[in-house]
């Protein structure tokens, strides 16, 4: 047999593995994702998170996700059965990509501005506690939004159909449009928010061992009621609750930024390998193995916003947990209820 013929059948069967990758990873990835994140909102609007500030930004975050699996996903799914319509339609095309950037971009500052929140809170310094409110988390977020959304308007002008020699046909149309999104994609949306979560996470850790060493309490304000030892037992229960909640939560939020850096970071990497060889010569099978990675590296970066409740039912202790049992509680007592 010729060696073209065996690099054909090489290119065949890569070309085939990366559709049924993208029809079937795809598929699970969709269904896993969006329910996953759905019972992320249910419990992070249960009444022992529901005030907490860090918990809102996991509830945002959570639903911000399910936008980017539903708008990143379908299509991927769809292009493994039929044809791809953001590969022909320009409007298509440019609204699709926006909208999956843009919610990355949120989410990833939504996150790094929670291990801001826990830094803050976690600070011996009074009036930086005073900032973890939910007040001035959503400033915060509207912050982010606008952000997110202004350093991914180029997607607009950038963006064009049928093209060639691209991972996608959906795709920026020229060099210097390619070097601006993947210098905003790698650095805006990934590198830059995740080393603010390493270097605020590790102030974290910092700042509770010093609390640990010198043994600062907290100021605590007892309400006039009652007689003082249960206002004292009362108020020590509220005080020692809501620090275990917080102690989940960060680790919660530690175990995420791990995750995330591992499953975001081949991205980057291969938008950069992609916009670097872009003029340089590639036979079919070298198109075909980078076709194959690129569509698995894809999906791993979906798979950071669709395995947060896993996360967080692994990391958060029993916090999460409770309240998710509380949830699944309040389900089977309301079916029961309705089949009365």
């Amino acid at each position: 047999m010729s060696s073209m013929s065996i690099d054909n059948n090489v290119i065949r069967t890569l070309n085939s593995a990366s559709d049924e990758i993208d029809r079937y990873f795809s598929i699970f990835i969709f269904i896993f994702g969006i329910f996953c994140n759905i019972l992320n909102i249910f419990v992070f609007l249960h009444r022992t998170l529901r005030t907490n500030s860090c918990a809102l930004l996991f509830l945002v975050s959570s639903i911000v996700n399910i936008i980017s699996i539903i708008s990143g996903l379908t299509t991927r799914m769809l292009s493994g059965w039929t044809a791809d319509l953001t590969d022909r339609i320009e409007w298509l095309c440019k609204i699709r990509i926006f909208i999956v950037l843009t919610s990355r971009t949120f989410v990833m500052w939504t996150l790094m501005l929670a291990t801001v929140d826990r830094w803050l809170l976690s600070s011996s310094n009074v009036h930086y506690r005073h900032l973890c409110t939910l007040k001035y988390t959503r400033r915060g977020m509207f912050i982010i939004l606008f952000f997110s959304i202004f350093i991914n308007i180029d997607i607009i002008y950038c963006y064009e159909v049928d093209l060639i020699n691209t991972p996608l046909k959906c795709d920026s149309n020229t060099e210097l449009c390619r070097l601006i999104t993947d210098f905003t994609i790698a650095f805006m949306t990934y590198i830059i928010p995740i080393c603010l979560m390493i270097i605020f996470g590790l102030l974290t850790i910092k700042n509770i061992r010093q609390i640990q060493r010198i043994h600062i309490q907290p100021i605590v304000i007892v309400p006039n009621i009652g007689d003082t030892k249960s206002r004292v037992r009362f108020t020590n229960y509220r005080t020692l609750r809501t620090k275990k909640i917080d102690r989940r939560l960060l680790q919660m939020h530690l175990i995420q930024i791990i995750i995330l850096t591992i499953l975001n970071f081949p991205i980057v990497i291969q938008r950069f390998y992609s916009t670097l060889t872009f003029y340089n010569y590639k036979s079919s099978l070298q198109i075909s193995i980078e076709n194959l990675l690129f569509n698995i590296v894809l999906l791993l970066n979906y798979v950071a916003s669709a395995s947060s409740f896993y996360i967080f039912t692994l990391g958060g202790g029993d916090t999460f947990r409770n309240a998710f049992w509380d949830l699944m509680k309040s389900i089977i007592h309301y079916i029961r209820c309705e089949n009365m």
